[in-house]
């Protein structure tokens, strides 16, 4: 068979891409809870044999990155057709263990080749646990923080057995099987492709596109210019601060990132498996080379990411169970946000909001999980967006009629917070406020970052504002669990976005 041709490539990438976009209707629309069929918490991919990502979906940059991970971990087991796989341990290709990973095989018309895998993570308002919406703020091990699923066949008992043991188990359950819809569309749109091209020119051609994404972005990457960038940043544990500290190295067309110097395991829940450090250095990366990269494991060739082992950053499993092993809840969410803002600041960019200011409220009877948009930081040439999902988040919100008819609360405000992003040449992004009632007596609990420390500006820009909380008008820390009795406000004003360049007239620096 010949090589593919510009066109060829294109077309099949295309295709590929609009395979996974369409997966991605079909789980937001399909599922039940308003964190996926309003706020699309969820993200699809398609892999191929080898267990290679051929292409994403443009949806979550925590989970797209991670997900390989998952693929890998049940890469080496017997496959049949239409028979599913399901999986959240963060120490076996999970991220935490909200994120729950379906992975379907796809095999040939006559069931006799492995085509690929159709894979979707999706954010489950509750796996169980401490608390209504599994996210503790306070938690010290796995254990406390949920259900851990270890990679298992996806059958009808499985899907029972699994859902009976978090809160609400008529939604998980819907929930799980709109992500077995999705990679039902997938594993059809593959075997689609498969049918029109032969199964050996499929292969050939997904390999040519992840051959092509790599080519990209190592010319990307030279672009850069050799040479050796640092940076350095915390994490605002309840305890004190966690140093983050990153060398970045630029040799020809490929890129080291070094996390030596990093903190140690965290004794709370700021951990870090090395899957979601992996997935905060390739949104990084991304965001430094050319957003138009196909979106596949080729163009994560060039990157070299170093953790140190059983650090914060590359977390590991406790050999005595979940009961001591690390907890996770806060490293997807928040420490993956800081590595991203590592890297990026590395290469002298403006800091964005850098916390996806993550709240859960709920008591026996429901769950509700959202995540609040920020300022982005500028860049040389624009201000940076204001009240966006930034960075490793990329989710939208959950709209106030949606969350007041389905939920006992009300939205006292909600607006951008004036003025919060950073002045300069181009100013960062605002922040929002966003106040809620509740209407009952119910658990709350708040995980966030930037609530001590700026997001920093660049080239003479100045920082945004830091973040704030506060729970009937006082003043709370950013990383609380508690009680919002009936008629109690939580309010949280997020940060904003540092600016870029010095304001003409400013005497900043």
């Amino acid at each position: 068979m010949s090589a593919l041709d510009p066109i060829e490539l294109q077309v099949l990438s295309g295709a590929l891409r609009a395979a996974c976009e369409e997966m991605g209707a079909v789980l937001i629309r399909s599922a039940h809870s308003s964190n996926i069929k309003e706020r699309r918490d969820a993200s699809t991919a398609l892999f191929d044999r080898d267990g290679e990502m051929t292409m994403q979906a443009e949806h979550i940059p925590v989970h797209l990155g991670s997900m390989p991970a998952a693929v890998q971990a049940v890469l080496g087991e017997d496959h049949r057709d239409g028979a599913s796989w399901v999986l959240n341990d963060p120490f076996a290709g999970g991220t935490h263990l909200p994120d729950i990973t379906v992975i379907t095989p796809v095999l040939s018309i006559d069931g006799g080749e492995l085509l690929g895998f159709a894979a979707n993570r999706a954010h489950h308002a509750d796996v169980g646990g401490r608390i209504p919406g599994s996210m503790p703020a306070d938690s010290r091990t796995l254990a406390e923080e949920g259900v851990v699923i270890d990679p298992r066949r996806l059958d009808a008992a499985a899907l029972h057995e699994i859902s009976r043991q978090m809160r609400q188990p008529a939604e998980r359950e819907a929930d799980l099987r709109a992500q077995l819809a999705a990679n039902r569309l997938g594993a059809q749109r593959l075997r689609e492709l498969a049918g029109r091209l032969g199964s050996r020119r499929l292969h050939e051609g997904t390999d040519a596109v992840l051959d092509y994404a790599e080519r990209r972005t190592r010319a990307c990457i030279e672009a850069l210019g050799d040479g050796e960038r640092s940076a350095e940043d915390v994490l605002e544990a309840p305890e004190g601060e966690l140093a983050l500290r990153v060398r970045a190295t630029v040799a020809g067309d490929r890129l080291t990132l070094d996390f030596g110097g990093s903190a140690g395991r965290h004794e709370g829940n700021l951990n870090c498996p090395l899957a979601v450090t992996r997935s905060a250095c390739l949104f990084a990366v991304r965001v430094l080379t050319d957003p138009d990269i196909p979106p596949s494991a080729g163009a994560y060739r060039p990157i070299e990411i170093v953790a140190p082992r059983g650090s914060i950053l590359n977390a590991v499993a406790s050999r005595t169970g979940v009961d001591d092993a690390p907890a996770v809840a806060a490293g997807n969410v928040e420490t993956s946000s800081r590595v991203a803002d590592l890297v990026l600041t590395a290469f002298g960019r403006a800091q964005g909001q850098g916390t996806m200011n993550n709240l859960t409220l709920g008591d026996r009877t429901f769950a509700y999980y959202e995540t609040l948009g920020g300022g982005q930081g500028a860049c040389a040439d624009a201000d940076g967006p204001s009240g966006v999902h930034v960075a490793m988040s990329n989710t939208l919100n959950t709209p106030v009629e949606a969350l007041e008819r389905e939920f006992p609360l009300r939205v006292v405000e909600y607006a951008l917070r004036r003025g919060s992003g950073g002045a300069g040449a181009h100013r960062g992004g605002d922040g929002v406020v966003r106040e809620i009632e509740a209407l009952r007596e119910l658990t709350f609990s708040l995980i966030a970052e930037r609530r001590r420390r700026a997001p920093r500006g660049a080239a003479g820009g100045e920082d945004g504002l830091r973040g704030r909380d506060l729970l009937d008008g006082v003043p709370i820390p950013g990383k609380l669990s508690g009680v919002l009795r009936e008629g109690g406000r939580l309010r949280v004003e997020t940060p904003g976005g540092g600016g870029c360049g010095q304001a003409e007239g400013s005497r900043h620096g």
